[in-house]
């Protein structure tokens, strides 16, 4: 138990760190670093389970690649954050 839960927190730690990259890379457009400073902090708060957090930034980080304008090297970056999310289980 105590292992899945540390497995879960390198995990989030890991797609935290690509979001943080992808929002301050000067590519990104406005918006989607606003979209995407939201997320991490909702990713980094406490307040719900670290699946739960996991399943809401997976479905948040799915809006944001059907953006038009968005770059397509930002949108592979971001399914790969959503690799890592789609690992946490409780």
């Amino acid at each position: 138990m105590v292992d899945k839960k540390a497995q879960n927190q390198k995990s989030l730690e890991m797609a935290i760190q690509t979001l943080t990259q992808v929002a301050a890379s000067p590519t990104t457009p406005k918006n989607i670093k606003k979209n995407l400073t939201d997320l991490i902090t909702n990713l980094k708060s406490g307040q719900d389970p670290v699946s739960i957090r996991a399943a809401n930034a997976i479905s948040q980080i799915d809006d944001v690649t059907q953006d038009p304008n968005l770059p397509s090297y930002v949108r592979v970056t971001l399914w790969q954050a959503v690799s890592t999310l789609e690992s946490i289980r409780d």
